[in-house]
């Protein structure tokens, strides 16, 4: 077990893509003899340990570089239960350190070409364009900041390259005019109403395009999920055309584990050109939740969080990752997934922060069965003054039986059931009225939810029961006006 990282290391080294010269190969076998014992050090080529309070990222089995999943709890990771969420501990010990606010900063992806290789000659070819007299002089000096500014301007270009450039600023949007009719109602006001469709497992669309008519008139727009459990469906991107084409609103879901950094972008480019303005990025399930055979589990090109800040760029700025300049820039309404009760409520505020600064619009979040208990997570992002920097749409799931309400208290990573709910839901079993008992426990939520400071509508999530959808909008009195 590495020394300053928790966990048992499970995953070997990085292999370099290509021969190194002969003082490189020597300074990596030096470096991962140091870093190994000490970090469990993959030899990423891409350190981020300053960042993350030397506990090393790439021990997160999802390979997470910007912060935990919304599965992330204190006991244990989700994909691999043998040991703790990396993550969580990284920002345990950044609180504990007083260091949290670094964990703002949003890091990049990895480059790959330098998989396999060291970064301690980066970091000297780096102290060579300061000036070893000035970094010296720097260190050494009692001038307040000194210290602070000199290490800074040896490490930060090590680790945000010119490509990348990330930072902990908040990026408002460089555009004025609504880019989707879900972005116009929220900036009107409006307590909106989103919901979910469960994409078809075949190519047949009749009963997708049922549901999609059937809900259209009440909500403002449609979810369209992204293989969750990462079990295949049909395509976001392909069910929100055919909402498109039948003049309804759709939300395409993008999860990071099935894309590469230039598959998410020409699909972005591609599902901006067929008339989607509204895009929400996740992480995604692991493929530890996945039928056999299972995919790779121990690689995500790039996270949500990098995601965001793509995105963001390709819009307002107008500019591949690569660099190369786009004449006609898409537009998008950028979204992204909170965990309110993932982990504790200010570890998620913060990460929600982050969020926001790299891009994000609105949120949709997780789950919720406790509406009391969000007013705790609200508060922490209010600390964070974020609250008029983003719209948040409360995910609520209307209980359709006491198996599945237990199924989710105990095995969905990231949902809290609060245990008078599951007694409700049993009671309600053993009388045979457990539909009716799930949509009185939706109602109750709903009027609580409409009062929270800082709540801009509900995303349902009916997982199925898209026939309930219409009821809860009429008798909540949600109705579009």
């Amino acid at each position: 077990m590495p020394i300053f990282t928790p966990g048992r290391r499970w995953q070997p080294p990085f292999i370099p893509f290509k021969k190194e010269p002969f003082n490189r190969r020597t300074l990596a076998a030096i470096e991962i003899t140091v870093k190994g014992p000490l970090f469990g050090c993959r030899m990423c080529g891409n350190c981020l340990l300053q960042e993350t309070a030397f506990i090393c990222p790439m021990e997160c089995p999802k390979g997470l570089r910007n912060g935990p999943c919304g599965g992330s709890t204190p006991e244990k990771c989700y994909v691999d239960e043998t040991r703790p969420c990396i993550w969580y501990k990284i920002y345990e010990r950044s609180f504990k350190m007083g260091r949290e606010e670094m964990l703002l900063e949003v890091l990049p992806p990895m480059d790959w070409d330098k998989a396999g290789t060291e970064t301690w000659g980066d970091v000297a070819d780096q102290v060579k364009k300061v000036g070893v007299k000035n970094v010296v002089g720097g260190l050494a000096s009692r001038k307040e900041g000194s210290f602070v500014k000199t290490w800074d301007s040896i490490f930060k270009p090590v680790r945000q390259p010119d490509w990348w450039k990330g930072d902990s600023e908040y990026h408002a949007p460089k555009y004025t005019e609504p880019a989707s009719e879900l972005e116009r109602r929220l900036k009107a006001g409006e307590f909106v109403v989103a919901a979910e469709i469960a994409p078809p497992i075949s190519s047949t669309t009749d009963k997708l395009k049922q549901n999609i008519e059937m809900i259209k008139p009440y909500v403002t727009a449609i979810n369209f999920t992204d293989s969750p459990s990462a079990t295949p469906r049909m395509s976001s991107l392909a069910c929100s055309k055919i909402a498109v084409d039948l003049g309804a609103e759709p939300v395409m879901q993008i999860a990071a584990r099935d894309r590469t950094r230039v598959g998410l972008q020409s699909e972005v480019i591609g599902g901006s050109a067929l008339g989607m303005r509204n895009m929400l990025c996740i992480t995604g399930d692991s493929m530890a939740l996945s039928p056999t055979p299972r995919g790779r589990m121990d690689i995500v090109d790039v996270d949500s969080v990098q995601m965001l800040w793509i995105l963001r760029r390709l819009r307002d700025e107008g500019r591949y990752l690569d660099g190369r300049e786009i004449k006609v820039p898409p537009k998008y309404f950028l979204g992204a997934a909170a965990s309110p009760f993932a982990s504790e409520m200010k570890f998620q505020a913060l990460r929600e922060e982050k969020k926001v600064n790299a891009g994000a619009q609105f949120f949709q979040t997780n789950v919720v069965l406790d509406a009391d208990a969000l007013d705790e997570w609200l508060n922490e992002i209010a600390k964070r003054n974020i609250l008029d920097k983003v719209f948040i749409m409360i995910g609520l799931t209307p209980l359709k039986n006491y198996k599945t309400t237990a199924y989710m208290h105990s095995k969905v990573p990231g949902v809290f059931v609060p245990e008078k709910v599951l007694k409700r839901m049993e009671i309600a079993k053993e009388k045979g009225n457990e539909q009716e008992e799930g949509f009185q426990i939706t109602m109750e939520l709903i009027e609580k939810i409409k009062t929270k400071q800082g709540v801009h509508g509900i995303h349902l999530m009916a997982v199925g029961w898209e026939e309930i959808v219409p009821r809860i909008v009429k008798e909540a009195g949600l109705e579009r006006k």
